[in-house]
Formats: structure tokens, sequence, C-alpha cells
């Protein structure tokens, strides 16, 4: 018996205390607050669109800025309820993020409508599309960092989820800055490519978050 309990006390000694994981929208609370100042310290150094307090009184624009907003707010809860096996036993709200989806979707196509006579483009394209991108790799990095902790079982839609949140801070951030009012290039260059990121984060996800 005394062999029993110097055992059980060495044990004791030697265990290492194991901290709980935090509540999957606490988790998403500090991914939120994180993006959100780094689009805010973002849009400060770039300096934000010289028209943008007149574009706030376009209903269109608000309601694509706002969309963009959810889709951002409701990935990142997503991407932290897919970090848990069980999804923290909130299924419906980890597949949520359909729902701003479906909305910025249909926003985007009364924009288009309502560009009318369509705007002139911007001389550029592409270059869109790559600085959003430059603007995904820091809070993507961090939101891959912090999912590698867990143990999803769901790695595929959790990095794709996670690296649609990202990219939607990139695409906030060049829509505040940019200034643009042709929907056609803002829709071809600022948020199709979301598709291939929405692919791309499903091999990442089976890449990084596996285990």
């Amino acid at each position: 018996m005394a062999n029993i309990d110097d055992l059980v006390a060495r044990l004791a000694q030697d265990a290492t205390a194991v901290r709980p994981a935090p509540h999957p929208f606490l988790l998403s609370l500090q991914w939120i607050g994180a993006a959100a100042a780094y689009l805010a310290v973002s849009l400060a150094l770039s300096g934000p669109r010289p028209d943008l307090l007149e574009r706030f009184h376009s209903p269109w624009f608000v309601a694509e800025v706002a969309t963009l907003l959810a889709i951002f707010i409701v990935t990142a809860i997503s991407a932290a309820l897919l970090a848990f096996p069980d999804l923290h036993q909130k299924r419906t709200l980890a597949f949520a993020p359909v729902v701003p989806f479906l909305l910025f979707v249909v926003v985007m196509l009364f924009a288009w409508h309502a560009d009318s006579p369509p705007s002139l483009p911007p001389v550029h394209s592409f270059e869109c599309t790559l600085s959003i991108t430059l603007m995904t790799l820091l809070p993507a990095g961090w939101t891959f960092y912090s999912l590698r902790k867990f143990a999803s079982t769901h790695y595929r839609l959790a990095g794709s989820v996670a690296l649609l949140s990202a990219f939607s801070v990139g695409a906030l951030w060049l829509r505040l800055h940019e200034t643009t009012d042709s929907i056609a290039h803002v829709v071809e260059w600022h948020y199709l490519p979301m598709l291939a990121i929405g692919l791309l984060g499903l091999w990442l996800g089976k890449l990084i978050l596996k285990w």
C-alpha cells in the first residue's frame, strides 16, 4: 500500500497541469478581435477611399459591406466550432455560414442590377485579388496555428471556413480602401476568387489540421 501511495504521489507531482480548452465563442471572439484590429490598422495605414462617407449613402454598398462583415463573423464562429470533434453540440451553427453567403450573392445581384449604366472599371484587374490574398496571409496564419492546437475531425471544412474568414478581412479592407464603383470589377476580382480560396482551404485543412 505504501508503494501505491508513493506511486500516486509521484505521478501527481510529475503531472503537467492541463489548461481546459476555451469555449468556441470565446475562441472566435479572440480571432474576430485580432482580425478587426488588424483591419483597422491596415486601413489606417493605407487610408480609406476618399468618398467612403458618401458611399455609405448607397444602400447596396452598405448591404454589401454588412453581408461581407457577417461572412467574416459567422465563418470565424464556425471555424471555432469545427475545431472540436463534437462541434460543441452546435452543429447547426457550425454550418451557418451558408446563410450569409447566400445573402451576399443576392445583394451582389441587386447591386449589379443597380449599377446602370455600368460604372467604368479601374485600369487594373488581378492586382486586387493579389492585394486581398496578401492581406489574408496573417489572419489565416494565426487562425490555422490556433486550430492546430485542437483536434478537429472536420479538418477539411475547418480549413476552408477559416481561410474564407481570413479572406473576407482582406476583401473588407480593399472595398473600404479602393475607389471603384464598378460592380463587375468587384465581383470578378474581389469576390469570385473566394471560390478558389474555399477549395484551397479544403486542401490546407487536410494538410495542416489532420492529426
